[in-house]
């Protein structure tokens, strides 16, 4: 009954596809939304983990994206023929579930990362902090801001902390991803409803990789917030639908862990690949780094660690081959591990007992070898690539655009008591997140917007711009560029 519950195909809207030309399952559909939307389309020049970058070897959001939906699908394939699981899903026939679980997999990894603003990680940093600083929480910190901010901006705020309460402040302060994404294939992707892209509950389910409201995380049971205020009625909705009600709190979908490894398997080998091509260390670094793990065998008894390192490491390839050789067994030892996981732990996971430990890092005791791959990986990642110089520097030219576009906007769009500049401004807004906005809030014209409305359509536009359009439009807007 559970995975009745969990793989819902109803949506928020009736579909109103032709089911009898239309030959596609419900979720098969979805993957169609998805590709062709323009929130997708817009990845291609988001930044992985090179912001800016013009080598074309190196991965883009979208390119990413890709990669992690390949392993998400591996995975759904492989847990439909796994006997255990089967014998839990024995109300549908297997042909049937190979077609949708798969596929499930497939969106929610395509989307994972479809909220994700410029400039990568780093960008929900600077949008966190730079609200931060205007809703502080701590009454010593709110003294330091007045002291730090200008005067002038400092007036500015002070009507945005007038206006909006606590919940809708979490908004911004405790800006996510995640969050933004759930918002934009729910909402955003505007075609004359507020449906978003009306996808499939299940879909919708698996790609809430954090379970919680503002309100979850005032009382303490979440710390990543993974639902904004105008999105908790569409949540509530999805969470009855997929029966994630776990007595006082909400449970993962399941599927969730799996696209959450495929996820945490590509970056961790795909980084390391970038960082190779762009000659931040070569193939004998990697191989000495990795061959010093006494990784058990338990997870490819028949092929020994060192022994694939060293296959791989004599062999007259040259490095650039050598690397995806690398590549090629991490990912499968990943696989290997998280699916054997998946499926050792499906009671706890069913129940919301897995504790949101991540799948690649799940291991027996005896076999610490296992977590400590996904660790050294994650120590190359952070010593040999996130502290490149060029990286830092183009970050902290990403904080520059960002705080710079945002001082802009929410001058012109709130704060303009004559309107000059706003209607100015106004132009420069897609107006399909107008036209959601005032959808939203159930008024007649922009004007009539409330300032947290007007603040949410400007984290939504700021947030969906590509890396090299919030650079153009920063220049263009600081006078630095002329059209």
């Amino acid at each position: 009954m559970r995975w009745e519950s969990f793989l819902n195909t109803d949506r928020f809207r009736k579909s109103n596809r032709d089911v009898n030309n239309d030959i596609r399952n419900e979720v098969e559909s979805d993957l169609g939304r998805i590709i062709f939307s323009p929130a997708t389309r817009r990845m291609h020049d988001k930044t992985q983990v090179f912001p800016l970058t013009t080598n074309d070897n190196i991965h883009t959001r979208l390119t990413h994206s890709m990669e992690v939906m390949s392993l998400g699908y591996s995975f759904g394939v492989s847990i439909c023929n796994n006997t255990e699981f089967l014998a839990r899903v024995k109300k549908y026939a297997k042909e049937d579930l190979i077609r949708t679980i798969p596929t499930i997999l497939k969106n929610s990894c395509l989307l994972h990362d479809i909220g994700n603003p410029p400039f990568g990680h780093f960008g929900e940093t600077i949008i966190k902090e730079y609200f931060n600083k205007i809703f502080p929480e701590n009454k010593s910190i709110i003294k330091w801001c007045l002291n730090k901010i200008p005067f002038q901006k400092e007036n500015m705020f002070s009507v945005l902390r007038r206006e909006l309460n606590k919940h809708q402040k979490m908004d911004f302060t405790h800006f996510d991803g995640n969050a933004q994404g759930l918002r934009i294939v729910t909402t955003l992707q505007y075609i004359g409803d507020l449906y978003g892209l009306n996808l499939t509950y299940a879909t919708l389910a698996s790609i809430i990789k954090y379970p919680y409201t503002a309100s979850d995380i005032i009382k303490g049971k979440g710390k990543k917030l993974g639902v904004f205020c105008t999105e908790v009625e569409k949540f509530n909705k999805i969470v009855s639908a997929c029966g994630l009600r776990q007595d006082d709190r909400v449970i993962r979908h399941p599927l969730c862990y799996l696209m959450e490894a495929s996820d945490s398997i590509c970056y961790l080998t795909m980084d390391i690949e970038d960082g190779f091509y762009k000659g931040l260390f070569d193939f004998r670094y990697l191989f000495e780094k990795l061959y010093s793990l006494e990784l058990v065998n338990a997870l490819k008894p028949e092929k020994k660690w060192k022994e694939e390192l060293e296959r791989i490491n004599n062999s007259k390839l040259e490095d650039q081959y050598k690397i995806i050789k690398l590549r090629t067994i991490l990912i499968l030892w990943f696989m290997d591990l998280a699916s054997n996981s998946f499926i050792k732990n499906i009671d706890k996971i069913e129940t919301g007992n897995f504790q949101y430990k991540e799948l690649i890092e799940d291991e027996e005791e005896g076999e610490e070898g296992v977590s400590q791959l996904s660790k050294t990986l994650r120590e190359i990642c952070t010593e040999k690539i996130f502290t490149n110089r060029d990286i830092v520097s183009l970050e902290l030219t990403g904080h520059a655009v960002l705080t710079g576009l945002l001082d802009y906007y929410i001058e012109f769009l709130i704060l303009d008591k004559s309107g000059d500049y706003m209607k100015r401004a106004k132009q420069l807004i897609s107006k399909g997140l107008i036209n959601v906005a005032i959808a939203e809030n159930n008024v007649k014209h922009f004007e009539e917007l409330s300032p947290y409305a007007r603040l949410k359509l400007i984290v939504d536009y700021i947030s969906g711009m590509t890396d090299k359009f919030a650079l153009t439009q920063y220049q263009q807007l600081n006078g630095q560029k002329i059209i």
